[in-house]
């Protein structure tokens, strides 16, 4: 090869390092030096400067490849922001809460699961602060410090610190489920399936230590029927009054499941009422424990008539304690948090009930919760709580010239 053959050629592997590096925007100088290793080796190992082109020009074309592929991944739709976006302001709220609790805990047994919590939580907001902030996207304020009170004496029984985790790891693994088949980036989804393993892990730890407790009271069971049966009429469904036919194991199941957390919020509410700092919140929470409580009992009265237990309540594992560990901000998110949640188990509780008089029991329920939820909102929004989601474009505000 001449020298004015190999010097072109020399010309052209410098033009294609330099595309390389500036493909990559990251570590280029580590990256040059790699790629200049490669070409020395190949030189010494006799390989032709068009072989080493040809390999370069394969690599350009792969790292513009992934370029793109990395632009485009910048893009997040509403749907994953919407999931990235409320996980954050529960988990940030959940920092504050589980800070509190590891104050006031002193099960040696119950503390590592609380722990675990804990960690779980704080990394999450670390993932989703990166995940926005890759794609330049605002990030919630949520709660902080400021939100918890470390110093308050405490308002909860170990116990019912170890209810509440089972609760909350329960809304927890249902919305990451949401999100996964929800997301259509690869990344974002894999962050959820991560979510749902590790939260795994805490549920079972949870489950298993709660089966322990005395206050545990476990889904009844029912025997095996004598055979295969179809439904062969509608009384199944119109016998709102009259002789009632035994609970079916879906409805069975929503009624104790719905019992145990609508029984957790009207818990959860009293605690909040002894410790509210502003009264127009204390009201709320007592009309929370009223409207929870009557809908729990509701719950329990279907179960009861096939006689069948009922989950236990947790009022006694509430304190005297009238100093908040929680700011009123946080507190009235929890609630409007737990009445949306109650809302969708209530929902698909409504589409696998075939009595009658479960879907009327149903709708109650969830006319009280849908009040709750109105309440939330407008003492959010009077005290300036209520942090606004991302919104679509305003396009007649934008055609009108406004500043919105």
């Amino acid at each position: 090869m001449s020298n004015a053959t190999h010097n072109q050629t020399d010309s052209g592997l410098a033009e294609l390092l330099n595309q390389i590096v500036s493909a990559t925007k990251k570590n280029q100088h580590l990256l040059a030096e790699i790629l200049a290793e490669i070409i020395q080796d190949k030189e010494s190992a006799g390989t032709s400067h068009p072989e080493i082109t040809a390999l370069l020009s394969q690599i350009v074309g792969a790292m513009e490849k992934n370029q793109q592929g990395f632009v485009e991944k910048k893009a997040l739709t509403a749907a994953e922001i919407s999931a990235l976006w409320l996980q954050y302001m529960g988990d940030s709220m959940s920092v504050c809460v589980y800070k509190y609790f590891l104050n006031i805990v002193e099960d040696a047994q119950i503390k590592p699961i609380l722990e675990l919590a804990l960690q779980l939580a704080e990394s999450h907001i670390t993932q989703i602060r990166q995940f926005l902030k890759s794609a330049n996207f605002q990030i919630p304020i949520g709660f902080t410090d400021s939100d918890v009170n470390l110093s308050a004496p405490r308002l909860f029984s170990d116990s019912f610190l170890l209810f509440y985790s089972n609760i909350m790891t329960i809304h927890g693994l249902t919305a990451y489920s949401l999100a996964v088949t929800s997301s259509e980036r690869e990344d974002i989804q894999n962050y959820f399936f991560d979510c749902i393993a590790t939260t795994k892990d805490l549920f079972q730890k949870i489950t298993s230590l709660a089966k322990t407790q005395t206050e545990y009271t476990g889904v009844p069971s029912i025997p095996s029927p004598h055979g295969v049966a179809f439904v062969d009429s509608m009384g199944i469904i119109e016998n709102l009054f009259g002789s009632k036919r035994p609970l079916n194991i879906s409805e069975l199941t929503n009624l104790f499941f719905n019992s145990k957390k609508t029984g957790f919020v009207s818990s959860l509410s009293l605690a909040f009422s002894q410790v509210a700092e502003r009264e127009e919140v204390r009201k709320f929470m007592l009309k929370n424990v009223k409207l929870a409580g009557k809908d729990t009992d509701s719950f329990n009265e279907l179960l009861m008539q096939d006689n069948l237990p009922v989950p236990a309540r947790w009022d006694a594992e509430i304190t005297d304690s009238t100093i908040s560990p929680f700011s009123d901000k946080l507190m009235m998110f929890h609630a409007a948090f737990l009445v949306n949640a109650a809302l969708s188990y209530y929902a698909a509780a409504v589409g696998s009930s075939l009595r009658s008089d479960m879907i009327a029991n149903y709708k109650n329920v969830m006319n009280h919760a849908m009040q709750a939820g109105i309440d939330c909102y407008h003492i959010m929004v009077k005290h300036g709580w209520l942090e606004k989601q991302p919104e679509a474009i305003d396009r007649n505000a934008l055609a009108q010239g406004s500043d919105r």
